[in-house]
């Protein structure tokens, strides 16, 4: 359902690294750029991921209340893919685990601040 999603950063080289490595674990490749944004996508038809100055000009700050879900397939998955985001500089907010029956997730924030979780359903 989701097409795509931006997150805003100051310092779109750092971010892009850091998505370059989280993202290539979905198989997911730079799909757009320019000198204001970056998305990754996976192929035709599945959602985006993106960093982008915020066009207004003023810094870019995080979303109260915004994250990010981004489905990783198994709970293996789930592990994996947050102990990778934490080696990239990434920030735990939540460790892997069983949050409600059939809900299992990983939350972290990114190196903007910006929150995100890995989740798998069943």
């Amino acid at each position: 359902m989701i097409g795509y999603v931006t997150l805003g950063s100051d310092d779109l080289a750092r971010a892009s690294a850091f998505y370059d490595a989280l993202l290539a674990e979905f198989g997911a490749k730079r799909f757009m750029e320019s000198d204001r944004l970056v998305i990754w996508g996976s192929g035709p038809g599945a959602p985006m991921l993106g960093v982008i100055r915020p066009n207004d000009g003023q810094p870019a700050s995080v979303g109260n209340g915004v994250m990010v879900a981004l489905a990783a397939g198994s709970r293996e998955a789930v592990d994996k893919l947050h102990a990778k985001a934490l080696s990239l500089g990434a920030t735990d907010e939540g460790a892997p685990g069983e949050r409600m029956s059939g809900f299992y997730g990983g939350y972290f924030r990114d190196l903007d601040g910006h929150k995100l979780n890995f989740f798998h359903m069943g």
